[in-house]
């Protein structure tokens, strides 16, 4: 009697969720790459939103957010925050399928920013005159030229302010942005300093805020010009600005 091995199971490949393909070594994050990703994100949302018997109001009444932003999410025009996909998660059921996906896109959102952050700076140095002797500390680098990672040490008004205009919206578009409440927004600008699980949203805000936008932000804490004092109550003193500069990470603070 000749005895037969029972076979064993395929293997099949794990599906991986489309967000969660990116390039190896050799691969460059595309444009297309990124909006593919946010779109099907976007997707997945309105999957989980429709097999909740949800329309796309009551989500937003639910998670406290805009119907219009529920709607460009959907269609990968909108990168939220972190904080509006853990409130969606939570919302839908979705026991961390969504945060994990959305974790994954904003990895590849933020590897292509930083992508493009040095291919531009690249091509700043390769187009550079020959610069005349250095003097001490004027040494191109990330942190000298500006075009390093933006990191905020402490969120203040100003800071808030700055990244806000930076991003082109309007107060209650900013709160709806980051998912807080636009009186929030309102007083970070003007009274009160974010509590530190605030600060860690507009953190991210500003990790997730494409490459011009980041220039701004830089231009406004450095050139405040158009930051009028009584916006900030007329605190600062005559000549100071009424800005912080930014906290860039490498920079050493001057000493007092």
């Amino acid at each position: 009697m000749i005895r037969t091995q029972p076979s064993r199971p395929r293997r099949t490949a794990r599906q991986v969720p489309p967000a969660a393909h990116r390039p190896g070594a050799a691969g460059e994050i595309t444009p297309g790459q990124v909006a593919n990703a946010r779109k099907d994100l976007g997707r997945r949302l309105a999957q989980w939103r429709t097999n909740a018997g949800l329309r796309q109001v009551d989500l937003a009444k639910l998670i406290h957010y805009s119907r219009s932003q529920i709607a460009n999410v959907e269609v990968g025009r909108d990168n939220t925050t972190r904080f509006f996909w853990h409130n969606a998660d939570a919302a839908l059921g979705a026991h961390g399928a969504l945060l994990a996906m959305s974790d994954q896109v904003h990895a590849l959102v933020r590897d292509f920013h930083a992508q493009r952050e040095q291919a531009r700076d690249q091509q700043r140095q390769q187009a550079a005159v020959p610069p005349s002797p250095l003097t001490a500390g004027s040494a191109a680098s990330p942190v000298a030229c500006g075009c390093g990672p933006a990191v905020v040490g402490r969120w203040t008004g100003r800071e808030v302010r700055a990244l806000r205009e930076a991003l082109r919206m309007s107060v209650r578009a900013f709160a709806e942005h980051l998912g807080v409440a636009t009186a929030a927004v309102s007083g970070w600008e003007h009274r009160t300093t974010p509590a530190l699980a605030e600060q860690s949203v507009l953190d991210q805000a500003l990790t997730l805020a494409d490459t011009d936008s980041k220039a701004r932000f830089r231009l406004l804490l450095d050139f405040p010009d158009d930051t009028t004092p009584r916006a900030l109550g007329g605190r600062e003193a005559a000549g100071r600005s009424p800005v912080t500069p930014i906290h860039e990470a490498g920079r050493t603070r001057p000493s007092s």
